[in-house]
């Protein structure tokens, strides 16, 4: 998930220098939106992982 946010940051990246700002505005929105799942899903990860067995 993070690649694909990393992904869309280029893509924004790229767009916005040749100024295609609605699709630069979009796929930095989705790279934002990617990243902020992949540190949800990580912090879950983490505190899963370390729950002592039973």
């Amino acid at each position: 998930m993070l690649y694909y946010a990393l992904a869309f940051l280029i893509v924004a990246l790229v767009a916005g220098a040749l100024g295609f700002g609605g699709v630069a505005g979009t796929a930095a929105g989705i790279a934002k939106i990617l990243f902020f799942v992949f540190l949800v899903l990580f912090v879950i990860s983490l505190f899963v992982g370390r729950r002592p067995k039973l």
